[in-house]
């Protein structure tokens, strides 16, 4: 079973994504984290199969957690679920390593097609 970490700091938004995860036919195994900083401590004891991250959070943006763990040697990977999608995130994200950046409003469909590579 592939195991998912979704990292928002908004508890409703993580509850959605696990959602679309199942309406797009994913089955996971799903742990959640606030903000950055939960994500990378979890990351850095049980590292998932893929993490999906909101991009402005508290202590660790989305951003700033690539970065670190990118710094740490970890391939672990991780793709934004996040409220802005604009030409500049979308190629920082890249740049940084990321796999995709699915921007809200999002369907299933746009999970089966970011993801399907992935999961």
């Amino acid at each position: 079973m592939m195991k998912v970490l979704i990292v928002d700091d908004s508890k409703i938004m993580r509850q959605i994504v696990m959602r679309t995860l199942r309406q797009a036919g994913f089955t996971c195994e799903v742990t959640e984290a606030a903000d950055g900083k939960q994500a990378l401590e979890s990351i850095r004891i049980a590292p998932p199969d893929l993490v999906l991250s909101d991009w402005n959070m508290p202590e660790l943006t989305g951003i700033e957690l690539l970065k670190t763990l990118r710094s740490e040697g970890n391939p672990v990977k991780l793709g934004f679920v996040t409220t802005e999608g604009t030409a500049e995130m979308r190629a920082r994200a890249t740049s940084e390593g990321a796999l995709f950046l699915i921007a809200k409003p999002f369907t299933p469909d746009h999970f089966r097609t970011a993801l399907g590579a992935y999961l």
